[in-house]
């Protein structure tokens, strides 16, 4: 028994923006972050080296904080194309908490320096 049905195949809708209903309405904000101001830019690009830097160093509690923060900074800057204050308020407090690492970094600085580095 073949039936006049319609056939709806819905694949992959990653990145994607619809509505359904008669009175539906979608708005899409997919690549704003092109729309970054040149500080904005600047600040996505220190992020990402930062996380890749955290990479490289012991962690703990402090730095998962830390990365997981920066890893919302980044994500919330390449949706939207900024960075809202209170997020930039709490990478202030985890960087100021985030003493102890500062100094293990600048300390291998010193220790390649003396080594002729």
């Amino acid at each position: 028994m073949a039936t006049d049905e319609p056939n709806v195949s819905i694949g992959d809708v990653s990145h994607s923006t619809f509505a359904v209903g008669s009175h539906a309405q979608a708005v899409s904000h997919h690549g704003t972050a092109g729309q970054c101001d040149e500080a904005t830019e600047e600040l996505l690009k220190a992020v990402r080296e930062l996380r890749a830097d955290l990479t490289r160093v012991r962690g703990d509690e402090r730095t998962a904080a830390l990365d997981e923060a920066l890893a919302r900074t980044e994500d919330e800057i390449t949706r939207t194309g900024q960075a809202a204050p209170s997020r930039r308020e709490r990478l202030r407090e985890l960087l100021g908490d985030s003493q102890a690492l500062l100094n293990v970094l600048a300390s291998a600085g010193a220790v390649a320096g003396l080594l002729g580095m």
